[in-house]
């Protein structure tokens, strides 16, 4: 269902191949040589194995907690009118600059086969002391691609601040309308307390976010119950202060020196058992009826038990637009899962291509315990190929870091963020480097 007062609009086409084709040939620098470490063939994940059993089930049933709306209500009362995204974006006044200004330091994050088509690098005097998470467009908020009349790539930071809290976590908002200018603000995520009186931080690491309809679900770290939170995008509340706190301060309303603050308006809490799965990556498979949020969790090399991959169905109530669909007693569960042999596992997809009988799991692993780059890798129930480069075919080949993924179907893009570089390349070409 298209949101109140957004119209569409027609694909830039010309625009994109033309940024395409230009940040293409700024990175062939940056990323043509692999060292000899890289050389050794990653592990092979295998096949992935389906979960069918109550109990391989029931550790991955999530618990709906909503903000009770007035909270909500109370919290907009006294912080004024809240504003949405079009009101953010006429504010950004930070630039990213494009990958032929990067440094060749900033260049390495990214992949070397299938090499990024755009990429760019982040403010660093704003960025300084944060890290990179996820990412999601507005290529998942709408089939049309679009909010309104823009292009949006959301960019999770996160900092521990010192507090006994533990941390700070923000979304960038990036207005990607030019993709020769990408400008961007950020908001400060916050969870409202005290009946709607006052906020606090998201005192967590962004792991996972997807944006669907409305809404905007982000996924937290070890540490946090709740391992599923909610945000509206037509709740971004403005800041009356620059403190440096969070929450009600003397005077009015502080969000860490930003702007504009989102808070939740809903949570998803873990079941209380062991072997309970924290859902890490996240993303958005709109080839299913409906559309389900792809999920993985992030297992160490090490480790001592597979990773698990699922899928949440994604309500078709209108009244509860873009959250997952609950049973009576608000319980989210799964509707598809596997066990993989992969481990470190930054960022999954699900896509299903025209005509294939079953979806593909793509997986980008961190390089973990070997130096340099990590491994792109697509499975599915009969086997596993990882992309390759370089004439030993090494299938070390992405980002060290190796971050979310993020399908934006009406360019056929796959977005990432890894390092301080943000990046995309087509789907297309994924997939000749793994064919």
């Amino acid at each position: 269902m298209k949101h109140r007062g957004r119209h569409r609009r027609r694909r830039r086409g010309r625009a994109l191949r033309a940024a395409l084709t230009g940040a293409a040939l700024a990175l062939t620098g940056a990323a043509t040589l692999i060292s000899a470490s890289q050389a050794t063939v990653a592990d092979d994940p295998g096949s992935l194995k389906p979960l069918t059993s109550a109990a391989d089930t029931d550790a991955l049933r999530l618990t709906e907690h909503r903000v009770p709306a007035p909270w909500l209500d109370r919290l907009s009362g006294a912080m004024g009118e809240p504003v949405g995204v079009d009101a953010v974006l006429d504010s950004a006044d930070r630039t990213l600059r494009d990958a032929a200004d990067c440094t060749a330091g900033e260049r390495e994050a990214l992949p070397v086969s299938p090499a990024a088509t755009r990429a760019y690098c982040w403010d660093r005097a704003d960025t300084e002391g944060w890290l990179p998470g996820a990412v999601t467009t507005s290529g998942d908020a709408d089939e049309d691609g679009t909010w309104g009349a823009h292009r949006v790539v959301l960019s999770a930071w996160s900092r521990d601040d010192g507090t006994p809290q533990g941390g700070l976590a923000r979304v960038s908002f990036v207005d990607a309308d030019d993709p020769g200018r990408l400008s961007y603000t950020s908001a400060l995520l916050t969870v409202p307390v005290d009946g709607g009186h006052d906020y606090r931080g998201l005192a967590s690491p962004v792991t996972g976010m997807v944006w669907y309809q409305d809404k905007l679900l982000v996924t937290t770290a070890a540490g946090d119950r709740d391992a599923l939170y909610v945000y509206e995008m037509d709740r971004v509340q403005r800041a009356t202060t620059a403190a440096s706190a969070v929450g009600r301060v003397p005077g009015g309303w502080a969000a860490a020196g930003h702007r504009y603050v989102l808070p939740a308006v809903a949570s998803y809490r873990l079941p209380d058992t062991a072997g309970a799965a924290r859902p890490g990556a996240i993303s958005l498979d709109r080839g299913t009826t409906p559309a389900t949020l792809v999920a993985s969790e992030r297992v160490a090399a090490d480790g001592d038990r597979p990773t698990r991959l699922w899928r949440y169905p994604l309500s078709t109530d209108p009244d509860r637009g873009g959250l997952p669909a609950t049973d009576t007693a608000g319980h989210v569960d799964a509707v598809e899962a596997y066990e993989t042999g992969a481990a470190e596992v930054g960022g999954v997809l699900s896509h299903r291509p025209a005509g294939a009988a079953r979806a593909d799991w793509y997986l980008d692993r961190t390089a973990g315990g070997h130096d340099g780059r990590g491994t792109l890798w697509r499975q599915d129930t009969e086997g596993a190929r990882a992309t390759e480069c370089g004439s030993d075919g090494s299938q070390r080949c992405w980002s060290g870091q190796a971050g979310s993924l993020s399908y934006w179907a009406r360019t056929g893009e796959v977005w990432s963020q890894s390092g301080s570089m943000l990046f995309a390349l087509p789907l297309r070409s994924i997939e000749d480097a793994l064919d």
